[in-house]
């Protein structure tokens, strides 16, 4: 058996199945699962070096991949039931890299009780990997629509884990990140609890995938709000790692590489209950801010305030990622982008 064949079989053997799954690997060219006559949920994400996800622990980064996988059904306050992927490795993936790596992405499914129904395997200069998530709508279904100025601005978690990983990755010759490169805790969390209160209580939701400020300029654009941040929960690793790389603590909230939290609006009217059901679910949420009608965009920080309101800098417009980080900052600073 060659090599790819090979890895097929271990990652299938690896990777939950069930009975809805009515096709065995190599059976077929597509997959044959038993579906209902419900609505489906779906969604397609692809994730690779490019997106600056550190890859010196697999099983992290398959866990990570999947948990970008799934958040997007979580958001729409849907159950997640079907797993699909496309996997291209790195040629320095060997086979124990690709267990492990597998490994984490099937303990994420297996929390959830997601089928894994097969998908792609192949090889390649560098990783990139694609998930493919079908989920079921369950009770209240969520949308980025439905928000009106009044409505508080939660979050599910605190914020900062994604750009830190990008951060390290940057900066991973830097001899002074060693115990954070070493630590292998930055793990996204699996927010499924949360996102069951989330869709009985919101009224809109959206993951922070691309970063909090662009998940939070997205609600206010769909429903035609201004927003203020004034508490951001930043990750106590966050802070000691913007200190030492001597880079604001506001750019773990404004970078686009997101930490895959759920970010939703509750009317001020549902919060008393909202939160003391919280506290009886041992749940934990954090208030961001709140919507307010359309106007000056403000971000709050101890020892500044930001006006968002022509904040337009996006990553993909640019080539080189320092150039990015460096024209952010510069807003961050001054206010202002040099073109």
């Amino acid at each position: 058996m060659d090599f790819e064949k090979k890895m097929i079989k271990k990652i299938n053997e690896i990777l939950p199945g069930g009975k809805s799954r009515l096709t065995s690997v190599f059976e077929s060219d597509s997959e044959l699962v038993e579906l209902t006559r419900e609505h489906i949920l779906f969604t397609m994400d692809e994730f690779s070096a490019e997106d600056l996800f550190l890859d010196s622990n697999p099983y992290k980064l398959g866990w990570n991949m999947a948990i970008g996988g799934v958040c997007d059904i979580l958001a729409s306050g849907g159950e997640p039931v079907y797993y699909a992927h496309s996997m291209v490795t790195a040629a320095r993936w060997d086979e124990e890299y690709i267990k492990n790596f597998a490994t984490g992405i099937s303990d994420v499914l297996s929390k959830l009780g997601i089928v894994f129904i097969g998908g792609d395997f192949g090889r390649g200069t560098d990783w990139r990997y694609t998930t493919v998530v079908i989920g079921r709508p369950s009770g209240n279904r969520l949308t980025r629509f439905g928000a009106k100025p009044g409505d508080l601005i939660y979050i599910s978690g605190e914020v900062g884990r994604g750009n830190i990983e990008a951060a390290l990755k940057l900066n991973e010759s830097d001899q002074r990140l060693t115990p954070f490169l070493e630590d292998t805790g930055n793990k996204f969390e699996l927010r499924y609890r949360e996102s069951l209160l989330i869709k009985e209580f919101a009224s809109t939701c959206i993951d922070t995938s691309d970063g909090v400020l662009n998940a939070a300029q997205t609600i206010a654009e769909n429903n035609n709000t201004g927003f203020i941040l004034e508490n951001i929960p930043y990750l106590e690793s966050g802070l000691k790692l913007s200190s030492i790389l001597s880079i604001p603590k506001e750019l773990l909230a404004m970078g686009e590489c997101g930490e895959y939290e759920l970010l939703f609006t509750i009317d001020p009217k549902k919060e008393n209950d909202f939160t003391e059901k919280a506290l009886k679910e041992n749940l934990k949420f954090f208030k961001l801010g709140y919507l307010k009608p359309p106007g000056k965009n403000i971000l709050f920080s101890k020892d500044k305030e930001i006006d968002l309101s022509n904040f337009n800098i996006r990553a993909r417009d640019f080539i080189a990622v320092q150039n990015y980080l460096e024209t952010v900052i510069n807003f961050i600073n001054t206010g202002k982008v040099n073109n």
